[in-house]
């Protein structure tokens, strides 16, 4: 079925993503670096525009950019049009170490698929992308 088909293609993902990324040096998840990549998108972004961004739960995104946080890769600061809200910039850590990731992320991509021949690779990628359509 579908369904356990995507589980077990987001484990290999996951696995995959951890191994590649440790083996560099790195201690990072996919979600940290997905907000990583958002908020280098969007410096002053705030948490829940993060969430939106990588379609992440909004009551959970707060941990992740806590580790970011303490991790040094992320600062928060008041957002000085709404007290409330915090924005969020990479740091020059979290700069230099996303510069180093993404050669590595990239990289490792072509081994999630690694099962499927190149040729299939861009129409799986396109499918993909119709079945999660505005989800």
């Amino acid at each position: 079925m579908a369904g356990h088909l995507i589980r077990r293609l987001h484990q290999h993902s996951t696995q995959v993503f951890a191994a590649r990324t440790k083996d560099a040096g790195f201690e990072i998840t996919p979600v940290q670096f997905a907000a990583l990549d958002a908020i280098n998108d969007s410096p002053g972004i705030d948490q829940a525009g993060v969430a939106e961004r990588i379609a992440y739960d909004r009551a959970t995104i707060g941990e992740v950019i806590n580790r970011l946080v303490a991790k040094g890769l992320v600062e928060r600061a008041i957002n000085d049009t709404d007290r409330r809200a915090r924005v969020l910039r990479l740091t020059a850590d979290g700069v230099e170490t996303f510069e180093a990731l993404l050669p590595v992320v990239s990289d490792l991509q072509a081994a999630i698929l690694a099962n499927l021949p190149a040729r299939d690779r861009a129409a799986f990628l396109s499918l993909a992308r119709s079945a999660v359509g505005n989800l």
